[in-house]
């Protein structure tokens, strides 16, 4: 996979204890990367980082990305080859109540990385990862395009397009001179997977409601979102990674990673097929929030297949499926499940294997 690229390379990765990170620390672990993860304390309980035990499997270090310090010290002494920026206060609605930590984390946070990765003579690539999120969304029924407007409604939106704004200048002031690191930007859109519990994720409040017994309440049923099983984008991110680490300058940009356009579902869709898949739940259409959420939202991938030559593997359905599989398998404690994710990514390698559509370049 990746041709080896990631073999014996040594990977600083921010947000390891969250979602994406901890199913990406397992990934590069399985390459054969030696992997250093810089989080926060996990969050939620129970949480993937926790219930995987991957502190055991990756050396882990739990600090602050806003700890300027601290951050630089860690990176400096590790001496990574590539970084990977996932850690970032990552939910809508949560940016309503706490408008200046979303902003802090999101903006000067990834600004500490970048600058203590400049500082850090051994890093040659850096993927920055931000979200499908970060555009100037005016709902058209049609995917953005990597060079259409950033913007955003909700502070946790406009909080990532101000992180783009201020990559892009980081680029142009910092990273053009011979010697410096490659740095792209990743923009994925909604994320499906196990091991997930954050708030206000469809399919965790599913599956919570699902193992409570009482009815799936959702509150903005005709929300249109590009979404995508977890392995999805990571696959891009380390696609990404690979062309950043081989011919930098080159893949030095802004990419989006989502779903074909048959994957862009329905709020009351996924919900659906959640409770198809689980094999029990009601669905039921609740009070909508008062809070601003964007009603269609779709990304353009020609970018991404193009230039990269990566594209989707799964469905929609077979998104939504490995991800109940693994609550399900979670919840009636009949499986290891460190071998069960680890089982589903060697699948989604085979499936990469067997899609015609994926073309390496």
């Amino acid at each position: 996979m990746f041709n080896n690229i990631y073999q014996n390379k040594k990977i600083f990765l921010t947000g390891h204890t969250g979602f994406k990170g901890s199913w990406l620390a397992l990934w590069l672990k399985s390459l054969g990367a030696d992997v250093l993860g810089y989080a926060l304390e996990p969050n939620t309980r129970p949480s993937m980082f926790e219930e995987l035990e991957i502190s055991k499997k990756i050396n882990s270090v739990f600090g602050n990305i806003l700890d300027r310090d601290n951050l630089e010290k860690t990176m400096l002494a590790f001496e990574p080859d590539i970084v990977f920026h996932l850690a970032a206060q990552p939910l809508v609605r949560l940016s309503y109540s706490k408008p200046i930590m979303t902003y802090e984390t999101n903006v000067i946070g990834t600004l500490n990385v970048l600058e203590a990765a400049r500082k850090c003579s051994s890093v040659r690539a850096f993927v920055n990862v931000t979200t499908d999120k970060c555009y100037e969304n005016k709902e058209i029924n049609r995917g953005y395009r990597e060079d259409e407007p950033m913007g955003g409604y909700d502070m946790y939106s406009s909080s990532k397009g101000c992180v783009e704004i201020m990559s892009s200048s980081f680029r142009r002031s910092f990273l053009q001179e011979e010697g410096s690191y490659a740095m792209a930007t990743a923009r994925a859109g909604n994320v499906i997977g196990g091991g997930d519990w954050a708030l206000d994720r469809l399919i965790p409040d599913c599956v919570r409601s699902i193992n409570n017994n009482i009815p799936i309440e959702i509150r903005n049923p005709i929300a249109v979102r590009p979404w995508q099983h977890v392995l999805e984008p990571l696959s891009g991110y380390l696609l990404l990674g690979e062309k950043l680490l081989t011919d930098g300058k080159k893949y030095a940009d802004g990419f989006n990673f989502g779903p074909n356009e048959d994957s862009v579902l329905t709020v009351a869709d996924v919900a659906q097929r959640t409770t198809q898949f689980y094999g029990k739940g009601e669905v039921i259409v609740g009070e909508k929030s008062p809070l601003h959420e964007a009603g269609l939202l779709m990304l353009n991938i020609e970018k991404a297949e193009k230039v990269l030559g990566w594209t989707p593997t799964y469905t929609a359905d077979e998104a939504i499926k490995n991800t109940t599989e693994w609550y399900k398998r979670f919840y009636n404690n009949s499986e290891d499940m460190y071998k069960f994710t680890m089982q589903q990514i060697k699948e989604y390698e085979e499936s990469i294997k067997w899609n015609k559509n994926y073309v390496r370049k």
